[in-house]
């Protein structure tokens, strides 16, 4: 844990988790048994478990700002960083992610979890890998929904090895934000592909994989993040208030 005392993740108790997940509350925590997680906002409209992409954890400059965006319109955020990720920031060596299966199971846990502790809406969804493993894991868990930020529909430069296959399992409300030139799945790739209904997408005008667009649109990534957040707020808010009816 000593790389995560170093970046004031504060160790607690889990009652204290428990109860901060369902009151609300926002910090870096660490507790036996659970690992390292951040919590951001109040359970308004519900809770969300996020998972971090292949190559950077919980605290990378985009998920600090889609998550903090985020939850300032009423969704707690709950991420986590995957057992090859807490070895890579203890080693100090970088390591590729494991088969993804095994962060499903891994994510399995946090959601048995979550949803045993609390009683609003559990969704699920991630950035990249973490939005592929969300959505596998909402074919076998009753997810409220998947919100997923930049899906990567297939590894670079292999558009013909499509990550797709379990998408019609996934019987959920579904939210992919996606970047028009992301060379994980463009905009002009995807509308090709079949997906079902319950599946809607959103494009953020000229992002790539990260949500940065190029500079002569008079965009920025800080911009870009921020719509998602909202877009994404958005998808619960409608969902929440429709189940409620």
């Amino acid at each position: 844990m000593c790389q995560y005392d170093q970046q004031r993740y504060a160790k607690i108790h889990r009652t204290v988790l428990q109860r901060k997940l369902r009151e609300g509350g926002s910090g870096a925590f660490y507790t036996e048994g659970f690992g390292p997680l951040t919590l951001q906002g109040e359970p308004i409209l519900g809770h969300l478990l996020f998972a971090h992409g292949a190559g950077a954890g919980q605290d990378s400059s985009f998920m600090r700002q889609f998550v903090t965006s985020l939850a300032r319109y009423g969704v707690q955020v709950l991420t986590l960083d995957f057992g090859y990720m807490q070895q890579m920031r203890e080693s100090g060596r970088r390591r590729p992610p494991p088969k993804v299966d095994r962060l499903v199971d891994e994510i399995a846990q946090w959601w048995d979890w979550v949803e045993r502790e609390v009683q609003g809406p559990v969704w699920v969804g991630g950035k990249s890998m973490g939005g592929r493993v969300a959505s596998m894991l909402a074919t076998q868990r009753p997810a409220a929904g998947v919100i997923v930020a930049g899906y990567p529909f297939h590894p670079p430069r292999a558009p013909e090895k499509r990550r797709l296959a379990h998408w019609p399992q996934v019987t959920c409300p579904a939210l992919i934000i996606q970047g028009e030139r992301d060379p994980l799945g463009t905009r002009q790739e995807v509308e090709r592909y079949t997906l079902p209904a319950n599946v809607k997408f959103e494009w953020l005008t000229d992002a790539d994989h990260d949500f940065k667009p190029r500079r002569s649109t008079g965009l920025s990534q800080q911009v870009l993040i921020d719509e998602a957040a909202l877009l994404a707020a958005s998808f619960v808010r409608a969902r929440t208030a429709a189940g409620g009816e």
